[in-house]
């Protein structure tokens, strides 16, 4: 698009890319039964991967075995302009789950996440367990993986507005990078990725996110194995507290060579 670029040595018009943004509809389907359960405003892309976090972390399935088919919806007289907003997701199960208690908040998690259950009780009564120690990473990858994450961002490079969240090896490898204008989308594909790949829990690796660290970001992470996560930015009070529960490590802050560990420092190898 073209748009006016002031400066102090005057004004010009320039060309310009921003990040699109459109709603996302997501349907779980189980038997006869069809019922939308979600509405986040996400950018277009990995849209399987975006559904199918999104129902991990929700604990809605457990694994890749309960999803019979993903896709778009296509009904008799389809939308031209919004079928590929729509994505149904079909269980194996002959009915839908129990979904009461996900209801009430399933239409605020678009732009905010799981506010509705944002404290450490909420994860406790889900069963959510404690990753298994290890890795043992050494402080040099951590310090990397900004850097490798960044290269790993091609919408970036045109909008400049976009979030990115990174699964990596322990040795500071990329596995899976993915991009969103929502911090908690992008993470939700990422795990969405890896429950379609059949690859969770995702133990001996980490999670970089390149903004800041919430609950939000911690629970999804948590609810997918993942032992580590890094963020370029700051953490909440509550994710620390989440880390420290749960025996996770979080780090936080991490640029310019420099980072803060708020928990499980025994996985990070320093020099």
């Amino acid at each position: 698009m073209r748009v006016r670029l002031v400066e102090p040595e005057g004004t010009r018009w320039r060309s310009d890319h921003v990040a699109t943004e459109e709603p996302l509809e997501i349907r779980l389907v189980a038997g006869s039964v069809s019922r939308t359960i979600a509405i986040t405003m996400r950018t277009p892309g990995g849209d399987f991967e975006l559904a199918a976090g999104f129902l991990r972390g929700e604990n809605v399935v457990d694994g890749r075995a309960q999803i019979r088919k993903i896709r778009y919806c296509t009904g008799p007289e389809p939308d031209a302009d919004q079928q590929y907003n729509v994505v149904s997701v079909e269980l194996c199960t002959p009915s839908l789950p129990e979904l009461a208690e996900l209801e009430r908040h399933f239409y605020t998690t678009s732009a905010c996440g799981v506010c509705g259950k944002a404290n450490l009780e909420a994860l406790q009564l889900r069963g959510c367990e404690a990753p298994p120690p290890g890795p043992d990473v050494s402080a040099e990858v951590v310090q990397r993986l900004p850097g490798r994450l960044r290269e790993a961002q091609g919408l970036f490079d045109s909008t400049g507005g976009l979030h990115a969240a990174g699964l990596f090896d322990a040795g500071g490898e990329p596995v899976c990078v993915r991009e969103d204008v929502g911090r908690h989308n992008a993470v939700d594909k990422v795990v969405g990725w890896a429950l379609l790949e059949d690859r969770l829990p995702l133990t001996g690796h980490l999670l970089v996110v390149s903004g800041r660290c919430s609950f939000e970001i911690m629970q999804k992470g948590l609810v997918a194995g993942v032992p580590i996560v890094c963020a370029v930015s700051a953490p909440s009070s509550l994710a620390v507290a989440v880390a420290r529960e749960f025996g996770m490590t979080l780090v936080g802050f991490l640029r310019d060579n420099r980072f803060n560990v708020y928990a499980g420092q025994e996985r990070i190898v320093a020099w």
